[in-house]
């Protein structure tokens, strides 16, 4: 313990520049010099008797070593801050939170975090990534992650937030020009913009279990960009059924197969807390989990309930 209180100046210093990537951006967080936070980081080294980071003019990454003793110490500095958030008196949210979201879910939840949560929760600073990739958490010092579809992580704790519907849309144009397959062949002959997870397109698996895989004129890893292929007449695309709502509503899109529905997929939050999870945590997962409702009611297509 007296080592790691010696140590506490280092890895804040350590920390801060894994995170924004120089000494310069740490120490704009910090509020020092650039000089007295790579000092410290090299106090630290000499410590622990290890490189953390290779230094050129250019660029600053992290060693082998650097990034092994980043992915042990994050979990400690997150059970400090959950010890706080615990021991405090005033039930009161604060602090920073990184969020992982999905492009398009992340595009429909931007006016109700900033219309609704961040003024009901003026103490939490929010840190909002959009990208379809799955981060790693604990790695990449992320404090939760939106996820639709399956997760595998057995490291990490989930928390379902119900089940979203998917839904295969096109342009009207589009399917006045290369028809509207009715049968699975003339879907698997039909132009597609498809989704990419993990460099592999993402399969067509519709509710009775049959399964297509087409082939596609547009491959992207968004979904908020799949959407604008679809509706400027690309293709026929696979997206969560909220993201399009307003787009079938207004007659930008079109239903493919309504006679043939895709199943929902599972919506949960990820982190890495553990048991005691911090309450800025805990209040976003809840608002998120309100919100993913009442987009399902707005849409007439509402997420099943947690399994």
């Amino acid at each position: 313990m007296t080592d790691l209180l010696d140590n506490a100046a280092g890895l804040t210093a350590f920390i801060n520049t894994v995170e924004a990537g120089s000494f310069s951006a740490a120490a704009r967080l910090a509020g020092a010099t650039p000089s007295s936070v790579s000092k410290s980081v090299a106090r630290l080294e000499r410590r622990l008797g290890v490189v953390l980071f290779t230094r050129s003019t250019r660029t600053l990454n992290l060693t082998l070593e650097g990034a092994a003793y980043f992915e042990r110490v994050m979990p400690l500095l997150r059970a400090l801050g959950e010890a706080q958030d615990v021991v405090q008196t005033a039930a009161v949210a604060q602090g920073r939170l990184r969020v992982s979201l999905p492009s398009d879910l992340g595009r429909l939840l931007m006016d109700p975090l900033t219309r609704i949560f961040l003024k009901r929760h003026p103490r939490i600073h929010l840190e909002l990534h959009m990208t379809d990739r799955h981060v790693d958490l604990i790695r990449e010092g992320y404090d939760l992650a939106l996820r639709v579809g399956q997760v595998d992580d057995s490291a990490l704790t989930i928390r379902p937030l119900g089940r979203a519907p998917l839904v295969l849309v096109a342009a009207p144009d589009h399917l006045d020009q290369y028809g509207r397959p009715r049968t699975l062949e003339a879907l698997r002959a039909a132009r597609h913009v498809r989704y990419r997870l993990d460099g592999r397109p993402f399969p067509i698996t519709f509710a009775d279990g049959a399964t297509l895989s087409p082939d596609g004129v547009l491959d992207c890893d968004s979904g908020f960009a799949l959407r604008a292929a679809a509706i400027n007449g690309v293709g026929i695309a696979q997206l969560l059924r909220w993201t399009v709502d307003e787009d079938l509503r207004a007659g930008r899109l079109e239903i493919v197969m309504p006679e043939a529905p895709l199943p929902a997929v599972p919506l949960q939050i990820l982190h890495a807390f553990g048991r005691f999870q911090p309450l800025r945590a805990r209040l976003f997962a809840d608002f998120v989990a309100e919100q993913a409702a009442a987009l399902g009611r707005a849409s007439g297509d509402p997420a099943t309930p947690p399994d």
